[in-house]
């Protein structure tokens, strides 16, 4: 995943692709550079745009991050609810019928929408059932996942089971590592220094379409952990990449 950062958009795009990275997800940096200039940034890096992490296109908002999102490419828009909106079957309902909007509004317009977790939807049950479970119930089915692992860890749940569960539904994965004690204040490692497993989780995702390094609340050079990470990944045999160029 991409957020701004202090140095210039193309530069940064083009050591990313020279590590053998084959896309971005973007996050903020539409808002910040304009959908005309990432677009045109990431095809002039040669990397292809996974999904666009930005809110849930419903509401007053709906048409302008539609308008944005078309400016960009994006094929898929990708969003959470908030932990609070998983304290009751109610507040889930509510929560729901706003992504569901979402996810029609944007199938008007050639996209489609992607759930992303937090740990609030493992961590809560209603009724007996975990609060995810009743989640995908009430999703629209053409609503489907990217998984973020290490959340689902948070949460209290094993992420290799949950993408059995969801099967040919999730097709994108967070990769991000860490101790996984802290929600809060975690400062996350290269993947394959933390504590989960990515061997389990990856090949648990069948139908997983992009594996998205997600590096935030790091210390230390961020194209140093996403070397390592992507050496970790593609060592192992769980990820591709192409050959890194520098």
């Amino acid at each position: 995943m991409l957020e701004p950062a202090l140095c210039d958009l193309e530069g940064t795009l083009a050591r990313v692709a020279d590590l053998g990275f084959l896309g971005v997800e973007t996050y903020g940096i539409v808002e910040h550079y304009g959908p005309a200039r990432v677009r045109d940034a990431l095809a002039g890096a040669g990397l292809a745009l996974t999904s666009a992490h930005t809110p849930f296109p419903a509401g007053a908002e709906a048409d302008r991050l539609l308008d944005e999102a078309e400016a960009l490419g994006a094929q898929t828009l990708v969003w959470s609810m908030e932990r609070e909106e998983f304290d009751d079957v109610a507040s889930i309902a509510r929560g729901v019928e706003r992504v569901n909007i979402a996810a029609e509004n944007a199938a008007a317009r050639g996209m489609r929408i992607a759930y992303h977790n937090h740990f609030a939807e493992f961590a809560h049950t209603v009724d007996g059932v975990q609060a995810y479970d009743v989640l995908l119930d009430l999703l629209d089915p053409r609503v489907v996942v990217e998984l973020d692992a290490y959340w689902t860890v948070m949460g209290g749940a094993e992420p290799a089971d949950v993408l059995r569960r969801l099967g040919a539904r999730a097709e994108f994965v967070h990769i991000k590592d860490g101790p996984a004690v802290s929600y809060e204040d975690d400062v996350m490692v290269p993947i394959g220094e933390g504590r989960i497993d990515w061997p389990g989780v990856l090949t648990a995702g069948a139908s997983l379409r992009w594996h998205i390094v997600e590096l935030e609340r790091l210390e230390g050079d961020v194209f140093d952990a996403l070397r390592t990470s992507r050496d970790h990944l593609v060592n192992a045999g769980l990820s591709t990449a192409r050959e890194e160029t520098r």
